[in-house]
């Protein structure tokens, strides 16, 4: 049953895909000539995200503290990682960023097209080349308006528990001197676990804004001195959450 309903949920999201793609591409051709950072097709994106959630009964969300974005303000987005579903949820908070995201996705179908539509930032993990390029491409983004949003801890986790932050994410912001906008996402695991391609059609999942740090308040630390203050302060939320 779970391989059907997991099946079923698959076609559906190629099926509306193809419109939902085309739609996309009409946004980028009428707006690309005035909004350069591409936020009204990057808005676009964060709703069908979320229809992709909200369209199972069984999925349920909650987030708390997104009056906490200004979206006026460029910053560093950092979340924990449980799942291939993060990047459903977080087009909950309709922020605007550009997503950094491991190359593989790039290359599939529906969801490939609207990332590289979007201009979203490439990374090929391992490969030093890649990593330049996109600290370049973050940096730029920061500098035309936009926010990145980073998983820190480069892959998705096996069990919930938050793993080590790698630095990356915290060099762009103080190169750029931007501040950081912690995230963490609870119960995506619960959806998709790693190496699995079936899907859980019940889950409770929440997404919390925690409070923006600005540069100055990190501009005395090294990159790894940040990765460990935003990892401390996210591993006591989800251990909150999942206290509950």
């Amino acid at each position: 049953m779970k391989k059907l309903t997991s099946i079923s949920y698959y076609i559906f999201f190629f099926t509306t895909g193809v419109p939902l793609i085309l739609i996309a591409l009409i946004i980028w051709a009428a707006t690309i000539w005035w909004d350069k950072r591409l936020y009204w097709l990057h808005w676009y994106t964060s709703l069908w995200s979320a229809f992709l959630f909200l369209v199972v009964p069984g999925w349920r969300i909650k987030v708390y503290g997104q009056s906490k974005i200004d979206n006026s303000v460029s910053k560093v987005f950092a979340s924990n990682h449980q799942s291939e579903f993060d990047i459903v949820v977080v087009g909950h908070l309709l922020a605007n960023f550009k997503w950094v995201s491991k190359s593989e996705v790039f290359k599939g179908p529906i969801i490939g097209w609207n990332m590289r539509l979007n201009r979203y930032i490439e990374l090929k993990r391992g490969d030093r080349k890649s990593i330049v390029q996109m600290v370049r491409d973050s940096m730029k983004a920061l500098e035309m308006g936009s926010s990145v949003f980073i998983f820190p801890e480069g892959t998705r986790s096996l069990n919930g528990i938050v793993g080590p932050f790698a630095a990356g994410a915290f060099v762009i912001a103080k190169k750029q001197k931007v501040g950081v906008q912690p995230i963490v996402i609870n119960g995506t695991k619960n959806i998709m676990e790693k190496g699995d391609w079936k899907l859980n059609f019940r889950a409770q999942v929440t997404i919390e804004v925690l409070d923006y740090i600005p540069y100055q308040d990190i501009a005395e630390l090294s990159p790894e001195a940040i990765a460990e203050k935003v990892r401390s302060l996210i591993v006591a939320k989800v251990d909150e959450h999942q206290a509950q």
